[in-house]
């Protein structure tokens, strides 16, 4: 080390010590500035006089009488909702059964069926009274999460659908589709003359009573089979397409029904049939348009090294609102609009990958349960409190399941499958879930369908979706390879 090299070190460590000293300093001073500037103003502020607010103009805190913390209900709710979900769900996982089930046991668990009846101060806390939210803000705002959950869920069910085998399987899966609609929805109308004197009135048409309750025992749910399927690894088997295939063309000629329902049941058929003829529209244009653009900029992202810019991500996310939202809007559900832009995604894409990836912990984790919740927290098990009504909710399982089961199981048989392959197909579209229950709740809300009644089908949405496992795995165990 040369003689001018010595005091190079000493020198700059002094330099730095000193600077650190002045920052500290300089840090300081600013702040007790800023604390003598504030207290300065307030000194002021509190001197001067405001204009007196007229009383519904006054804002109110989230502690304030008549104010409901909205954030924290939900918060709250959503916290007991996937933690007692989760801890059911493993329990009917060890059981042979889709976890799918614990977290609808959760929303009823968790609503008056048994907390509100043990406690009702403990069920309020996560769901406030009427009196304490009488605009159903906080109610509001879990049917927002939950849509988004299931909204985003069908996405991710799009993307991973090989559209390629669905192909092969479109006959078959018109074919038992619309056979597993029209058998229940007949029953279920023919069993409405058994009903209606005894759970409707005379306020309510017969023919809007019959419709919804046919209309319930027709639907598929989409969200759940796919859940039951994804559960159990057959999402990309031949019969796990073929019974999206036969979802798929189910819900979508379900909420066309729906539609049409609610229009003959309000008096406004035209309004129905212009739900038909926008779904024709949407469906046209997404496959002329939407469908070769996507699957031009999935191939070029696939040519293109590196890892998936963030433009193409929000891209595509912003379809997928557009999308649900266009769906939405002309009446035949959110859920279908984000499902067939999945689809059109090419599934072995980058950009179908780096999606699914993005979604799946999140969505699965923490939104989808709330949307198998929120109608479970709805239901009261207690209405049911005399032999003869749970005599007539017997009656609603069987005549289910005698319509769907039995009409998959016929028309699949009839279009080449065996009798094994013909009876997993009718187990997989007898599972009915939360979109038989959301026909349901349309028609609660409109007055035609009664809370009693009400509560029938969300036990018989249960049964029918419990019955799934055992007679999937039935059905499945012989012919696994095949599958």
């Amino acid at each position: 080390m040369s003689i001018t090299e010595t005091p190079t070190k000493p020198f700059a460590a002094s330099t730095g010590s000193r600077a650190a000293w002045i920052g500290t300093a300089i840090y300081i001073a600013m702040l007790l500035a800023g604390i003598g500037l504030f207290v300065l103003i307030r000194g002021v502020g509190e001197g001067l006089t405001a204009a007196e607010a007229p009383p519904d103009a006054v804002l109110k805190g989230p502690g304030s009488k008549g104010q409901v913390d909205v954030i924290r209900h939900v918060l709250l709710t959503l916290a007991a909702v996937i933690g007692v979900g989760f801890l059911l769900g493993r329990v009917c996982r060890a059981v042979g059964q889709p976890p799918v089930i614990g977290e609808v046991l959760a929303g009823i668990l968790l609503g008056p069926s048994l907390l509100g009846a043990i406690s009702p101060d403990a069920m309020h806390a996560l769901i406030p009274s009427a009196a304490e939210d009488p605009k159903g803000q906080v109610s509001v705002a879990l049917k927002a999460v939950a849509q988004l959950g299931i909204i985003l869920y069908m996405f991710l069910v799009g993307l991973e659908l090989d559209a390629g085998r669905l192909r092969k399987k479109a006959h078959a899966a018109v074919a038992v589709s619309h056979t597993s609609i029209v058998v229940p929805f007949v029953l279920g109308a023919a069993l409405a003359l058994w009903l209606y004197p005894l759970l409707s009135h005379r306020g309510v048409p017969f023919s809007g009573f019959a419709l919804f309750l046919g209309a319930a025992l027709a639907v598929t749910a989409f969200p759940v089979l796919a859940r039951i399927l994804t559960d159990r690894g057959m999402e990309k088997t031949d019969l796990g397409v073929l019974a999206l295939g036969c979802a798929a063309a189910d819900d979508v000629t379900a909420w066309c029904l729906l539609a049409f329902v609610v229009g003959a049941t309000q008096s406004e058929v035209a309004d129905a049939a212009g739900v038909l003829a926008g779904a024709a529209i949407f469906i046209a244009l997404m496959f002329l348009l939407v469908r070769p653009v996507l699957r031009r900029f999935a191939r070029k992202l696939d040519a293109t090294p590196g890892p998936v810019p963030q433009g193409a991500i929000a891209g595509a996310f912003l379809l997928l609102l557009v999308s649900a939202l266009t769906t939405e809007m002309i009446g035949i559900h959110a859920v279908f609009g984000a499902f067939l832009l999945g689809a059109f995604i090419p599934h072995d894409s980058r950009l179908s990958a780096d999606l699914g990836a993005k979604l799946k912990g999140p969505v699965i984790t923490l939104l989808l349960p709330a949307f198998f919740a929120s109608t479970g927290m709805k239901t009261e098990i207690g209405l049911l409190n005399t032999a003869n009504d749970w005599l007539i909710c017997l009656a609603i399982i069987a005549v289910a399941t005698l319509g769907k089961f039995g009409g998959s199981l016929i028309a699949a048989r009839l279009t080449g499958h065996t009798w094994r392959e013909a009876a997993a197909v009718g187990a997989l579209m007898n599972t009915r879930g939360l979109m038989g229950i959301i026909v349901i709740d349309i028609g609660l809300d409109l007055g035609v369908i009664s809370p009693t009644l009400f509560t029938m089908m969300v036990i018989m949405a249960l049964v029918t979706t419990a019955a799934t496992a055992p007679m999937l795995s039935w059905t499945y165990r012989g012919d696994r390879d095949r599958y």
